[in-house]
């Protein structure tokens, strides 16, 4: 199964480590990432690769969500074929 993650927020020093603190304490594996700074604003993008994962998808889901509290930012994970069926037309 592969998901994707997404991050937005003010930027500051050590929103990358710490999500992917995170995905590897789950042995999830990132396959692709895109971020960029657009003035202050942290984004970015990561297609993950979840077949390997130690515990279940909601599980990382609220641990991903908690992290993000906890360093600012927002961070939510999708399914890959949730996120592909809601940007289809």
């Amino acid at each position: 199964m592969k998901a994707i993650i997404t991050v937005i927020g003010k930027d500051k020093v050590g929103i990358i480590y710490n999500v992917s603190k995170v995905l590897t304490e789950n042995s999830v594996n990132i396959e692709d990432i895109s971020q960029t700074i657009m003035q202050d604003y942290f984004t970015m993008m990561m297609l993950a690769d979840l077949s390997q994962i130690k515990c279940d998808f909601n599980k990382l889901k609220d641990v991903l969500e908690k992290t993000g509290d906890e360093i600012g930012v927002s961070i939510k994970i999708q399914r890959e074929e949730i996120f592909e069926s809601m940007h289809n037309i």
